[in-house]
């Protein structure tokens, strides 16, 4: 890979595997309704302080959250709007591969119970 466009490709890739844990894709969900305190957090998600505090710490290196502390409280909150939307345009993709995914499975089951595929794709029963 010799591109200009390399290191953006790769800064990129790098954004979304930082993206690539359940619990901080929870946080980041949790966090589009306002801030919260981590024993929210802690509560909403249910693991170990340990492991939130962990991906909480990713979260806030990449700079998609930030940190208050208020005596012993510490509260999250989304650093920027985009990651909201990034989070609602994720919903939507995943929306659509996913009723792509139905769509196929469904006409499997239909070849498989002895239906044929008609040709606008819908099975029809032979």
């Amino acid at each position: 890979m010799n591109g200009a466009w390399v290191p953006l490709c790769q800064a990129k890739a790098e954004f979304f595997r930082m993206l690539g844990h359940p619990v901080r894709i929870r946080v980041l969900e949790l966090l589009q309704s306002g801030p919260m305190p981590v024993r929210n957090l802690l509560s909403a998600i249910e693991v170990e302080p340990s492991a939130l505090s962990q991906q909480l710490a990713v979260l806030r290196r990449s700079g998609l959250v930030t940190a208050t502390r208020s005596g012993s409280t510490v509260v999250y909150e989304l650093a920027g709007g985009e990651v909201a939307e990034l989070l609602r345009a994720a919903r939507r993709a995943l929306t659509e591969v996913l009723a792509g995914q139905h769509a196929l499975l469904t006409e499997l089951r239909q070849t498989e119970a002895g239906a044929v595929p008609a040709a606008d794709g819908v099975g029809a029963v032979s």
